[in-house]
């Protein structure tokens, strides 16, 4: 993997997760005014994809979803597996001699 393919993933994930955010913040706008609301399926969806830092970020900054169970579990769920995961991408080369296995 190269510099440039780095520089585009992390630029996508920043853009993922900013757009997240505005959806978590366009959530909190619409619970203040009594308007339309976005399910939780579709917001614990969004950090399922790849935008649980922005879903944290925002439930922190706005305030947003804090209390709401069983909503703060499912996504502290999430940051767990990808925590998890991003251990295994990070150790994988590590532990591929000892597994035989070529990554």
């Amino acid at each position: 993997m190269t510099t440039s393919d780095i520089t585009k993933l992390a630029a996508l994930f920043l853009a993922l997760n900013l757009i997240v955010f505005s959806v978590y913040f366009l959530d909190k706008q619409a619970a203040r005014q009594g308007g339309w609301r976005i399910s939780e399926r579709t917001l614990l969806t969004l950090a399922l994809i790849g935008g649980s830092l922005g879903a944290v970020a925002a439930q922190q900054i706005l305030r947003h979803k804090t209390r709401k169970e069983p909503f703060r579990s499912v996504l502290t769920a999430i940051l767990i597996l990808y925590g998890a995961l991003a251990m295994v991408l990070t150790f994988a080369p590590l532990w591929a001699p000892r597994l035989h296995l070529d990554f």
